[in-house]
């Protein structure tokens, strides 16, 4: 059975902004990552634990954006992304969050204050969810892992931009590095203090 003390866990919400919620996600949709999400960001402030939010952001002209070759580039922007993109949708961004930080990539460790900000505050133990599985949330999954953090992802919290890659990397991935678990589990795990 999992058990999580308030004072050495943190939840870390993984892009839950208006862009990446705007596209086709799969299994979960939009509606059902917010709402989990903020149940979670809800729960662990009633608690007194930390809830960090993270979102990617580029520059304005994006030179600040990942371009490396590769064979299976994401598509590039049209148009500049609107100016509420990075903007966390409302439920997230009206949490009380004692970490927000911006990244530039997948992961959320990587040019970003986060490892900082988590052992300054005696964190031992993180509690993911966002978008997408196994992009964003796998990368900061791994990240947390190699910086020696127990890592639990909360299954119905986290949604991917097909359902094959979201099973993928809940069934294959994530079970080595992270304990799966739903957002009821999780809230079931955190009693007050």
């Amino acid at each position: 059975m999992l058990a999580l003390d308030p004072r050495t866990t943190a939840l870390v919400l993984i892009d839950v902004q208006k862009g990446v919620l705007s596209m086709p996600l799969a299994p979960y949709g939009a509606a059902q990552i917010v709402q989990n999400a903020a149940r979670l960001g809800l729960h662990f402030d009633e608690v007194g634990a930390l809830v960090a939010l993270v979102h990617v952001a580029f520059s304005g002209n994006a030179i600040d954006r990942l371009s490396q070759p590769v064979d299976a580039s994401p598509p590039a922007p049209q148009a500049a992304l609107p100016a509420d993109w990075a903007d966390f949708a409302p439920e997230i961004g009206s949490l009380r969050a004692g970490v927000v930080i911006k990244k530039r990539q997948w992961g959320a460790f990587y040019g970003t204050e986060l490892d900082l900000q988590l052992r300054r505050r005696g964190i031992a133990t993180i509690v993911l969810a966002g978008i997408a599985t196994n992009f964003g949330v796998e990368s900061t999954a791994r990240e947390a892992w190699q910086h020696n953090y127990a890592v639990v992802v909360a299954e119905d919290a986290v949604t991917s931009v097909s359902e094959d890659l979201h099973k993928f990397s809940i069934e294959k991935i994530l079970p080595r590095i992270a304990r799966v678990r739903s957002t009821a589990e999780i809230v079931g795990a955190l009693p007050s203090l």
